[in-house]
């Protein structure tokens, strides 16, 4: 599927930038990667944990906080007790509000992934924003990397929302543009995070 993709990808940028169309071109198909095999609370957790951080960081703070954990349940583990604990672990004030409530929403039983499967991706996000420190960018990426939504695009991403003008132009909504990709705009940001990282040719 992936290299259908690609093809219809080249086309279609090709009517709005060869820029866009070369670069997409050069990077080769996009695999949209799952997160499925991590529990869906562990997996919001760590993507709040890991936010703003390069990955060298996300993963030393985590591995402190999995350090921390010792044997208790995901569930247990973030609670207003051990709000101190898991500060010395290298987590901010407000990350760590944000994990004792998706500790919270664990325990209470709707932060179930499977039971969120079954909702489209807008009434997905529309709860996952529900949480305290769970922002509409933590729901795209959720929607995107472990539900396996293929058409999402997550304008409040810099990097992908700068690449994608750099690469058409900064006069042209980028919303409007990822329209152009549907049904498969998580691609499109695959494309964009993939071209910032590719060696300059």
């Amino acid at each position: 599927m992936s290299g259908h993709i690609h093809t219809r990808f080249i086309a279609t940028a090709r009517g709005l930038s060869d820029d866009l169309a070369d670069a997409i071109a050069r990077l080769g198909p996009a695999e949209l990667p799952s997160g499925r095999e991590t529990p869906f609370p562990l997996y919001l957790a760590r993507a709040v944990a890991g936010q703003q951080l390069s990955v060298k960081a996300a993963r030393s703070i985590w591995s402190r906080v999995e350090a921390s954990n010792g044997e208790r349940a995901f569930c247990d583990a973030f609670c207003v007790e051990r709000g101190e604990e898991l500060r010395s672990c290298g987590l901010s004030n407000a990350k760590v509000k944000t994990l004792i409530a998706i500790g919270e929403a664990t325990r209470d039983g709707w932060l179930d992934g499977e039971a969120l499967r079954f909702l489209d991706a807008e009434g997905r996000a529309n709860e996952l924003v529900k949480l305290w420190g769970v922002g509409r960018w933590t729901a795209d990426m959720a929607n995107m990397f472990w539900f396996g939504e293929e058409d999402i695009w997550p304008d409040g991403d810099v990097a992908a929302r700068k690449t994608l003008e750099r690469l058409t132009s900064p006069r042209r909504k980028t919303i409007r543009t990822a329209e152009r990709f549907a049904p498969h705009r998580s691609h499109l940001a695959l494309y964009m995070w993939r071209h910032v990282d590719a060696p300059p040719t």
